[in-house]
């Protein structure tokens, strides 16, 4: 049989612990392996939202996939993002991965169909920023804490981002690598995104930082 690794994502943390959508995710990939004759050895689960390219599981089960010489079996290929910038970097990766919806599916073909999802995510943003462009032309007020209300998603966000880093964390650290300076170069060499993916890779602060958001996990 054929080795792979399964891979599944959710955009909420409330659909992660529910398991909405993610069991139909893994049933797809279950009777994908069986009729085309892959054995699934591991299975990584993220839970985050498609716009962003953070994904520390994508990341580890890419590491598996060429470490076992597998294939990366997902249910949808928009589990893997709607950024074509993202598609293609993945495909670089020289690993092979199979969408359950489209297993055929050649270079161009997936090419494409992260373009239309991509073009959709844009059209919806834009959509959006024009109706609330309307509203404050019409007088109505969107909050009087917008700053506060920012920086608290902020931080929803960064710790989001923290939670999701943990077990590669633990897993950087059960090698014997524990010091600040040690996990920025693992991190680097991983080429791991940071949590803003414009940053210029790990540093001293910026790792600090994150073990600090994973207290009390010990470092």
């Amino acid at each position: 049989m054929i080795k792979a690794i399964a891979y599944y994502r959710v955009s909420t943390d409330r659909q992660g612990k529910s398991g909405l959508g993610l069991e139909a995710q893994k049933e797809a990939v279950r009777l994908f392996a069986n009729q085309q004759g892959y054995q699934v050895t591991a299975h990584f689960t993220e839970i985050e939202s498609g716009r962003k390219n953070q994904r520390p599981q994508l990341l580890a089960a890419l590491a598996q996939c060429r470490k076992h010489k597998a294939t990366l079996i997902i249910a949808k290929l928009d589990r893997l993002g709607r950024n074509v910038a993202f598609i293609a970097n993945l495909m670089e990766s020289k690993v092979q991965f199979k969408a359950v919806d489209n297993p055929y599916a050649d270079e161009l073909m997936i090419h494409l169909l992260a373009a239309f999802a991509q073009h959709e995510r844009k059209q919806i943003s834009t959509r959006t920023k024009d109706a609330l462009q309307a509203a404050i032309r019409r007088g109505v007020q969107l909050g009087k804490h917008g700053k506060e209300v920012q920086c608290h998603k902020e931080r929803e966000a960064a710790d989001e981002f923290a939670e999701q880093m943990r077990p590669m964390v633990q897993e950087i650290q059960r090698q014997g690598i524990t010091t600040i300076r040690a996990m920025r170069d693992e991190l680097n060499r991983r080429q791991v995104p940071t949590y803003r993916s414009t940053a210029q890779g790990w540093h001293i602060r910026t790792v600090h930082a994150l073990l600090k958001r994973l207290d009390p996990l010990p470092h």
